[in-house]
């Protein structure tokens, strides 16, 4: 599919998904419509690596996506959500293109090529302005970011800013920053669902990446965040911060299920466990 193509995704589904996030059918495509679906989106379904550690395989096809997140009421990592969410959006009528990224890791280093999915999005209101939309990233901004804004910009989760990249090799690209840490490198050129095969693979099969070593569920809540790390629940809401380890199966199995929506019939086995 072309980056600018519409989606195949027929009305009945575009129904069903809209009713998954409990958010309304938009009159048009506005930008105010733009922000309600994305919060809607974060406080909905979760981003999860299950897939990854139940032995499921992952598969980056339109249909095969939003089949996840609708009809089995699942989440996923970058490239599964915010690949059905741009489904969503175009058959909406929004004008969408995927974007790849390169996460920074804690040292400051830049990962794989093809390391995260995003979304630039314009609106039917918008006069051209594009929009950085993104509920693949975890812990990130809960509105879509001003793409051509180069100033500070506020948002529940923190402070944001887009900066030019400075680096010789990285020009025209962008640095999404939060709250003075730059979270990924973003490239400007359009990208086909196809193109984060081989990202998407590697983050599900080396020891090298994040997501083999430990199950990860975590969901936007109002006023915090849910999240499961491996054996950890942690929740946190208003600033205070609460963690609880849940050693019973029953239990994990049931806080998968009561927090994030998730039903899944045995504790997901990490692929590459923590030294």
């Amino acid at each position: 599919m072309d980056a600018l193509e519409t989606t195949t995704l027929p009305p009945e589904r575009v129904d069903a998904y809209l009713r998954r996030i409990g958010a309304a059918r938009p009159a048009r495509p506005t930008e105010d419509a733009l922000r309600e679906l994305q919060m809607r989106h974060l406080t909905s379904v979760p981003f999860e690596n299950l897939s990854i550690h139940l032995g499921e395989d992952i598969v980056l096809d339109e249909s095969a996506l939003v089949g996840k997140v609708v009809d089995r009421r699942r989440g996923g990592f970058c490239y599964e959500l915010n690949g059905a969410f741009a489904a969503l959006l175009r058959a909406l009528g929004y004008e969408v293109e995927l974007l790849q990224a390169r996460v920074y890791g804690d040292d400051g280093r830049l990962g794989i090529p093809y390391d995260h999915l995003a979304l630039r999005v314009r609106a039917e209101d918008g006069g051209g302005r594009a929009w950085l939309v993104d509920v693949g990233f975890g812990d990130h901004s809960t509105f879509p970011l001003d793409l051509d804004a180069r100033d500070e910009q506020k948002d529940p989760a923190g402070v944001f800013r887009i900066a030019e990249c400075s680096a010789p090799d990285a020009a025209g690209d962008l640095d999404v920053v939060r709250d003075g840490t730059a979270c990924f490198r973003l490239e400007r050129r359009p990208r086909v669902l196809a193109d984060f095969t081989a990202g998407a693979w590697w983050h599900r099969t080396s020891p090298e990446s994040h997501f083999t070593r430990g199950p990860l569920a975590s969901l936007l809540t109002d006023g915090g965040r849910v999240t499961l790390s491996g054996r950890r629940l942690i929740t946190t809401r208003d600033g205070a911060r609460e963690e609880r380890r849940l050693d019973d199966d029953a239990e994990l199995l049931a806080a998968y299920r009561d927090h994030f929506g998730l039903r899944i019939d045995r504790p997901p086995v990490p692929l590459h466990p923590r030294p």
